[in-house]
C-alpha cells in the first residue's frame, strides 16, 4: 500500500455566501427555521459540553451549526466530498459553523493515518471547520467520559439494560419484519442490578463479546432498530487517542445524537441509510434532555440521497481490497474515486463543488453518469490549463528541402499561447516558445499512406499546417524491413510560417501537432480509463473484481515541448489534441523523466 503525500496546489475558494444557490429541501428546512427562530435561545460556551456547560455560556453567534462526522477508517472518496459540500457549504451560506468531527468509537479499524488525509482533504476542498483556520478537529472519543455517564443515567432512570445472551440468542430474539422481537430474560432486572453489571463491564471483570448495554424501548416496534438496539460493548483494544483507558465502547448509533447535542448542532445531515435510526436519535435524545444532561432544543437528523456514480464503487471495504490485491498501487491511484486519487488524476476542488451543484441535494436516488463528472473538469480547466504540445505515439517527420529553403540546421522560433482563452478579467500568461527544424516528431495517427475517406491530415500529395509552424506537403514515407514506418517524408512551403504576411496564402484542410526533434523532451504519460467495465460494477450482489478494466492503465514515452519539461506536481495542462493532464510527482521508478497523468479527455468518449 503507498501511503499518499498531498502535492500542492490552491485550495478552492468556496462561492460567497451571496452567490445565488439552487434551493433543495434542505435549504428550506433551514429558512424556515431560521424564520421561526427555532434555534434562537441556544447558548454556546465556546466548546461542547453538557446542559450545564452551555447553559453558563452566549447566545450562539453561529445561526446554525452542521457537521461533517467520518470514522478515520479510511480515505475519504468522492461521495464525502459532496456531503462536505453540503454541510460546509449550508454553514457558510447561513451564517453558522460546520464542525469536523471524528467519528473515532471503534478503536480497531481507526489510524491516525486517516485522520490526517481527512482533514487534508476537507482543507483542499477549501473549508475550515469549528469556525476557525486553525481550530482542532472535535472527536467522539473526547465525549467517552460524557458518554458513560448518561449511560448510567439510562440505567438508573430504567432504560437501559445488560444483556447477557450470546450474539446467535439476541439475533434469534429480535424477530424481523413480520414478526416481533422477545424480550431478553435479563430486561426485567433492576436498575440497581444493571448498574452492579454495567460497572463490572467498565472495570474489565468480563470477556469480550459477555455482555452489552441494550436500550429499552419496545421489543415489538415495527421498526427493528428501535427493538432494544446494543449501546455499548466490551472491546479490548487500544484506541488512538484514548489509549487502554477504556475495555468498553459506544456504539455509533448511541454516540452519534449525542455528539450533535454536545456540539450544539442544528441541522444534523446525513445519507438516506440512516434515516431508520432517526426514531432512536430523537428517542435517546428526549431522554437525555429529560434528565437535565443535555440542552434543548435537541438536534435534528436530515437524510438525503447519496452521490452515486456509474462505473464507480465507493464501499470502504472493497476500496480497500483493490488496494491490499494491488489492483491498483494505493490509495492515491489515479483510478481511485478517493480524494487523493482524484486529486492526482487532475481533478480539481472546483471541479467537485460543481458536480456538487450540477448533482442536486434530494431524497430521489438514482445514478449520475460518469460523463457528468468528467464534464465539471473540463468545464473547470478549459479557461485554466496551459496549452502544450505533445506527441504520444512517436514518428518522425523530415522536410528533405528544408536546408534549401531555410538553411543548414536553422532553427525557426515559433509562439504560441499558452491560454487562448484566460478567465474573463484576467492577463493571459506569457507565450510559450519553442523552435521548428528539419525534423519533428508527429503522432503516427497523423499519417496515413493509404488514407481512409474523409481523413484529412498527412498523407501523400497533401498538405497541413504543423500548428504555429509551417504548412507542409507530404512526399511518401520510409519503412523498416518489416514494413513498419519510421520516417515521415514531406517538403516544407516557403512563406507560409503562422503569424506572418502571406501565411493564409496556401489553404490547408487540416493543421497537426508536433514537437520538434532538436528540443523535445522524453514524458512517461500514464493514460487512465476507467477502472471498471460494468455501469454498476457491485450491483446486485455481483462480484466487482470480475468488472475490473484491464486496459485502465497505459504507460506511453511520449515527448512534449520545452515548455512542459519543467511541469510542478498538480500543474495541469492541456495537451492540445489530446486532452487534460496533470502532472505527476516524479519517483524512483521513472528517474528524472516529466510525468502525466490524463485527466480527462476533449471530449466524451464513452458517449459514443
Amino acid at each position: 500500500m503507498s501511503n499518499p503525500t498531498p502535492t500542492s496546489s490552491t485550495p478552492a475558494t468556496p462561492a460567497a455566501a451571496d452567490t445565488p444557490k439552487l434551493s433543495n429541501f434542505l435549504r428550506q428546512i433551514i429558512e424556515s427555521d431560521l424564520e421561526k427562530g427555532t434555534y434562537a435561545s441556544r447558548k454556546w460556551a465556546g466548546s461542547p459540553g453538557d446542559a450545564a456547560h452551555h447553559a453558563a455560556g452566549q447566545p450562539d453567534p453561529a445561526k446554525i451549526r452542521t457537521r461533517f462526522p467520518p470514522e478515520p477508517n479510511g480515505y475519504l472518496h468522492i461521495g464525502h466530498a459532496k456531503s462536505i459540500c453540503i454541510n460546509f457549504g449550508l454553514a457558510r451560506d447561513y451564517g453558522g459553523v460546520c464542525h469536523l468531527r471524528f467519528d473515532d468509537t471503534n478503536p480497531e479499524k481507526e489510524d491516525i493515518e486517516y485522520v490526517n488525509s481527512i482533514r487534508d482533504a476537507i482543507k483542499w476542498l477549501g473549508f475550515d471547520w469549528n469556525g476557525s483556520p486553525n481550530a482542532e478537529p472535535y472527536q467522539a472519543s473526547d465525549y467517552f467520559d460524557f458518554m458513560y455517564r448518561a449511560a448510567e443515567y439510562l440505567i438508573e432512570a430504567g432504560h437501559a439494560y445488560v444483556d447477557e445472551q450470546t450474539v446467535a440468542q439476541m439475533r434469534d430474539n429480535r424477530g424481523d419484519f413480520g414478526k416481533p422481537g422477545v424480550n431478553s430474560p435479563f430486561r426485567s432486572r433492576t436498575p440497581a442490578e444493571n448498574l452492579e453489571r454495567f460497572r463490572e463491564m467498565r472495570d474489565g471483570k468480563h470477556e469480550d463479546g459477555a455482555m452489552v448495554l441494550r436500550a429499552k424501548i419496545d421489543m415489538a416496534s415495527p421498526n427493528i432498530n428501535m427493538r432494544d438496539p446494543a449501546i455499548y460493548r466490551i472491546r479490548r483494544a487500544t484506541h488512538h487517542n484514548t489509549g487502554d483507558t477504556w475495555c468498553i465502547y459506544p456504539m455509533y448509533t448511541y454516540a452519534h445524537p449525542m455528539e450533535d447535542a454536545l456540539e450544539q448542532i442544528t441541522h444534523s445531515i446525513c445519507t438516506l441509510e440512516f434515516e431508520d435510526q432517526r426514531p432512536f436519535y430523537d428517542w435517546l435524545l428526549e431522554r437525555l434532555i429529560e434528565g437535565g444532561l443535555l440542552a434543548a432544543p435537541a438536534p435534528h437528523q436530515y437524510e438525503f440521497s447519496r452521490l452515486n456514480i456509474t462505473y464507480v464503487i465507493t464501499s470502504k471495504r472493497k476500496l480497500a481490497q483493490l488496494v491490499y490485491d494491488h489492483k491498483v498501487t494505493g490509495w492515491d491511484d489515479p483510478r481511485m474515486p478517493t480524494i487523493v486519487g482524484l486529486r492526482r488524476r487532475g481533478y480539481t476542488p472546483e471541479s467537485l463543488h460543481l458536480l456538487h451543484e450540477r448533482t442536486g441535494t434530494s431524497k430521489a436516488g438514482g445514478w449520475t453518469d460518469y460523463s457528468t463528472l468528467e464534464g465539471c473538469l473540463r468545464d473547470d480547466l478549459e479557461t485554466k490549463a496551459l496549452r502544450g504540445f505533445a506527441v504520444l505515439n512517436p514518428v518522425k517527420l523530415t522536410m528533405t528541402n528544408w536546408d534549401d529553403v531555410m538553411g543548414v540546421g536553422h532553427l525557426e522560433p515559433c509562439t504560441q499561447p499558452a491560454l487562448p482563452h484566460p478567465p474573463e478579467g484576467t492577463e493571459p500568461p506569457p507565450p510559450r516558445h519553442f523552435t521548428i527544424g528539419k525534423e519533428v516528431w508527429i503522432d503516427r495517427e497523423d499519417f496515413e499512406e493509404v488514407p481512409p475517406k474523409g481523413y484529412k491530415r498527412l498523407f501523400p500529395g497533401n498538405k497541413v499546417r504543423l500548428k504555429g509552424g509551417y504548412v507542409i506537403e507530404c512526399t511518401g514515407c520510409i519503412k523498416d524491413i518489416n514494413g513498419v514506418i519510421t520516417d515521415v517524408l514531406a517538403t516544407v512551403v516557403p512563406d507560409t510560417k503562422s503569424g506572418t504576411p502571406g501565411s493564409e496564402t496556401v489553404k490547408v484542410k487540416a493543421a497537426i501537432t508536433w514537437v520538434g526533434v532538436a528540443n523535445g523532451v522524453n514524458a512517461e504519460v500514464r493514460m487512465y480509463d476507467r477502472l471498471f467495465l460494468d455501469a454498476q460494477p457491485d450491483a446486485g450482489g455481483k462480484d466487482f473484481i470480475e468488472s475490473l478494466n484491464p486496459n485502465s492503465l497505459k504507460v506511453v514515452t511520449a515527448i512534449v515541448e520545452p515548455s512542459l519539461a519543467n511541469a510542478l506536481p498538480d500543474q495541469k495542462f492541456q495537451f492540445e489534441r489530446h486532452g487534460y493532464f496533470v502532472a505527476d510527482r516524479v519517483d524512483h521508478v521513472t528517474g528524472s523523466k516529466p510525468v502525466f497523468n490524463l485527466a480527462v479527455g476533449l471530449k466524451d468518449s464513452w458517449g459514443k
